[in-house]
């Protein structure tokens, strides 16, 4: 009787087990299996002629392969992290599979090209949709199977409101920006950075090699938000503290839309902070080798007066930015401030801000600024909408001046002044079939005899020169061109490409 009793007991036991069992199984956790860092993706493009470094985590101790075009990469294994490193390839626009194994697990990345990869950042004209700018054309073309993208999709803006709590759950989680890499197809193309779907396709066109674009930007983001954290701390100490808000380097309108935004509280986190976008936006890819920068910010930065500031800016962030990617002298091209018909006190800087632009390039290698003086909004609305010419002419400009292509890329650049009896000559580079793009005398130039004040000047086109007098200044020693926020160029070389802004540069 009592062993039966036993039998009983350990009966019900076992059916009690039989319910318990699967309910234990899912409250215990779950070991994660192979998998890639989420960078890595079906469609992707890898840099070519540089070592790639390809990464994501793992379980057990056993070795992790990675295939690609044939050939095995053993990977290093490090606290539950592998990391293998594929040797320098040549270019491919056939598509191949990128297999990652682990014993019995398998992780295989589809259609994998390899060609130049470039990164489009800035604000919101970078972040300036294809699908905004009434391109149909563009939109409903057919695919092009040898230019890919990686859109960055920013989980929260900063339009003038408080933010609710799943913008603050999302800030503090770090997760500002979603994303995958895709082919360039009618369905996948319409919310891609509109300059970088020009740039990309312009680019993959000029190089018949594979293009692949990694896009983050937003708009309103002045250049601490997208400065590396190491540059931060070494050279701006005060914008790492919960007082960014207050430093001099905010411009007022920041301020006043993080306070719209956060209010008062000092610890919440915002995409204005220094060093966010670049830490949410930038970091996670500068193990990712790339061929170079496309860039498109500076409308808020301009609103501070401070041009020395505003040029220490704009020289860390290029160089905060070649350091964190290991490329001492990695392309760096910029969109110089457009025209904008707005005479409010946040756009009066234009002119002094694109001199910023251009004393980078003129001072530091592999930095290029791009003229768009002709290409900005003739009313007040800060996103200028011929996106196509800005994004080719980008293209363009890197297919001569990082590939090496006879290509056209620049309008007429002064590259000397010569003082005259009465008059004042420029000299201009770029400058063949030097004309005005409306049969007219050309516009937009000043002369000063002391550098200070400048007086508009009568100006005639003699070959690749212009020669300038006035009959306010009897001896000009200085010039300006396009000084103004708004203004209407004509002058133009014999590809129509516009003559570039122009000051005596200012240190």
């Amino acid at each position: 009787m009592l062993a039966y009793s036993y039998r009983i007991a350990i009966l019900n036991i076992m059916k009690k087990l039989r319910f318990l069992l699967p309910l234990l199984a899912t409250a215990l956790p779950v070991a994660a299996e192979l998998s890639t860092d989420t960078i890595f993706a079906d469609h992707m493009v890898l840099q070519q002629g540089q070592a790639i470094p390809i990464s994501g985590t793992c379980t057990g101790r056993e070795a992790v392969v990675v295939n690609f075009g044939g050939k095995d990469v053993k990977a290093v294994i490090k606290n539950g992290r592998w990391q293998a490193t594929l040797a320098p390839m040549p270019a491919n626009s056939e598509g191949q599979d990128i297999t990652i194994t682990q014993g019995d697990e398998k992780v295989v990345l589809k259609d994998i090209l390899v060609g130049e990869v470039w990164i489009a950042s800035g604000q919101s004209n970078m972040l300036w949709r294809l699908n905004q700018t009434g391109d149909t054309n563009s939109l409903k073309e057919a695919p092009t199977p040898q230019f890919r993208f990686y859109h960055s999709e920013p989980q929260v803006h900063t339009a003038p409101s408080a933010y609710r709590e799943r913008e603050k759950t999302i800030l503090n989680n770090r997760k500002m920006y979603q994303g995958s890499w895709s082919c360039n197809t009618p369905q996948t193309r319409p919310r891609m950075s509109a300059v970088g779907y020009y740039f990309g396709r312009e680019l993959q066109q000029q190089l018949g090699v594979p293009v692949g674009i990694i896009h983050a930007a937003l708009g309103g983001s002045e250049m601490m938000a997208w400065m590396p954290p190491s540059v931060l701390k070494k050279k701006y100490r005060e914008c790492t503290t919960a007082r960014w808000r207050e430093s001099k380097y905010m411009s007022a309108w920041v301020r006043g839309r993080a306070r719209q935004n956060i209010g008062a509280d000092l610890n919440a986190p915002h995409p204005y902070k220094p060093a966010y976008l670049f830490e949410t936006g930038i970091a996670p890819w500068l193990d990712f080798p790339v061929a170079g920068v496309i860039w498109y910010q500076g409308e808020s930065d301009a609103e501070i007066q401070d041009m020395k500031q505003n040029y220490a800016l704009l020289r860390d962030l290029i160089n905060g930015w070649r350091q964190e990617f290991g490329k001492p002298q990695l392309p760096f091209l910029m969109v110089q401030l457009p025209r904008i018909n707005d005479k409010t006190p946040l756009r009066a800087y234009w002119p002094e801000f694109r001199t910023v632009q251009q004393r980078a390039q003129d001072e530091m290698k592999q930095v290029y600024s791009l003229t768009t003086i002709d290409l900005g909004s003739r009313n007040s609305d800060v996103h200028p909408p011929r996106k196509l010419e800005v994004g080719t002419r980008l293209a363009h400009l890197a297919a001569a001046k990082v590939y090496g292509k006879n290509i056209p890329y620049s309008g007429p650049v002064v590259s000397k002044v010569t003082p005259g009896k009465g008059k004042l000559t420029l000299q201009f580079e770029h400058a063949e079939g030097l004309k005005t793009s409306n049969g007219a005398a050309p516009v937009g130039f000043e002369v000063s005899a002391n550098g200070r004040k400048y007086h508009p000047a009568v100006a005639a086109i003699n070959g690749t020169s212009i020669e300038l007098s006035s009959s306010e200044v009897k001896s000009p020693k200085y010039a300006r061109y396009a000084w103004a926020t708004y203004m209407e160029p004509n002058l133009v070389n014999a590809h129509g490409l516009p003559a570039a802004p122009y000051a005596p540069t200012a240190k």
